[in-house]
């Protein structure tokens, strides 16, 4: 039920057939009953997919955390010089691709820093290393923020730089670097960072060069519920534009180690709302995506009755949200993963982030097991320093 003086029933009605909810919807829906939003959250997906939910099998490669921007949301970055500052050689990227395909991944999942250091073949050749590696691996990488930086750094258009990326074997993008589109969060949380407009424009550029994305949400800071409903409104009208916006994945900010240590985290309530909201609002996206990096994964069973489809992935390595303090290192197989989600009363596909089912490559090397730190096994593992 919705409080009192709150009228669901349009809502609900346009839900059900399948009607566009405008912004006051939007908005007035945080103060909706949690479980009348699963409901009808969970319209909205079964009529997308059944009872289909997605994954994939991925190693993600944070290939340098070194970055002249100073973000003050972000607890993953160093500065050129640091210490800790680390980049990954290409042989050692190479030989984190080959431990890679002897546990049977199928994906790449590729962000880092801005490295001014790093040549632009870097990426070209860390690129054509993980196809030559894995042949018919997907290579996912790069977000907006990297894609703008390249540009400028090597004095080419964006469409210069999708032009060569693709060339090299890019297949997609993550949605990374969206946070919230709000001017007045960015200047905030990330006020060196590219605008939300600049981010926008880099998606339809790659739109227009045939490489599809995702694009995430970063909430749980500074925003209001109206920025939230805005920035998923952005989103849903570039895809009217270009139709290659392939999930939306909302994301909980995570604050140990920013400059905002005194942000509360999110609730698992809470989390609930975002999703089942982002399914309701985002009628043209095709997939709703969890991580359970930022959420655990005892949240992959329950967000599936909240309009999540895809549970996201094995996520091996991920370094970025773990720097902010994340805690959810009991990484899942691939076949833990599949038992949660049968066990969920849901059908699992395994896919690549195309959403082609993958052809899965059975894993030569025991299965990955993340520790108490989120490690991985010694051959895909990399020291900070």
């Amino acid at each position: 039920m919705c409080p009192p003086n709150k009228n669901c029933t349009q809502v609900a009605e346009k839900v059900r057939t399948g009607r566009r909810l405008n912004r006051e919807e939007g908005v007035r829906l945080f103060d909706a009953d949690l479980f009348t939003l699963g409901a009808l959250a969970n319209v909205v997906r079964e009529r997308l997919h059944g009872d289909n939910a997605y994954y994939t099998h991925t190693l993600h490669l944070n290939y340098s955390n070194a970055c002249v921007l100073t973000c003050g949301l972000c607890a993953f970055y160093r500065p050129l010089d640091h210490s800790e500052a680390y980049t990954f050689p290409l042989e050692e990227i190479a030989q984190k691709a080959e431990a890679a395909r002897k546990a049977g991944v199928r994906e790449f999942h590729i962000t880092g820093g801005l490295n001014p250091r790093l040549p632009f073949d870097y990426y070209e050749e860390m690129i054509r290393t993980l196809k030559r590696v894995i042949p018919g691996v997907t290579v996912k990488a790069f977000t907006s923020v990297e894609i703008d930086f390249f540009s400028k750094r090597f004095r080419l258009s964006v469409d210069e730089v999708f032009q060569r990326l693709k060339a090299a074997g890019l297949d997609c993008m993550p949605g990374g670097g969206a946070e919230i589109l709000a001017r007045r969060v960015r200047e905030i949380i990330c006020p060196e960072k590219i605008s939300g407009e600049r981010w926008l424009e880099v998606q339809r550029q790659a739109h227009a060069n045939g490489i599809p994305t995702n694009a995430t949400m970063l909430y749980g800071h500074f925003e209001t519920v109206g920025e939230r409903i805005d920035h998923m409104l952005a989103i849903r009208n570039l895809q009217e534009e270009t139709g290659k916006v392939q999930a939306f994945v909302p994301l909980s900010y995570h604050a140990e180690g920013t400059a905002f240590p005194e942000v509360r985290p999110t609730t698992g309530f809470e989390d609930l709302k975002v999703y089942a909201i982002s399914r309701l609002m985002l009628d043209n996206v095709p997939h709703i995506k969890l991580l359970w990096t930022y959420v655990g994964t005892k949240m992959i069973q329950v967000a599936l009755d909240f309009g999540v489809d895809d549970v996201g992935s094995t996520n091996m390595e991920e370094r970025i949200v773990k720097a902010a303090g994340a805690n959810h290192y009991d990484a899942p197989s691939v076949d833990e993963l599949t038992q949660m989600i049968l066990r969920a009363g849901r059908i699992p596909k395994q896919i690549n982030s195309l959403y082609s089912e993958a052809s899965v490559i059975p894993a030569l090397d025991p299965p990955f097991r993340g520790d108490c730190r989120g490690q991985a096994p010694a051959g895909i593992r990399s020291s900070l320093s």
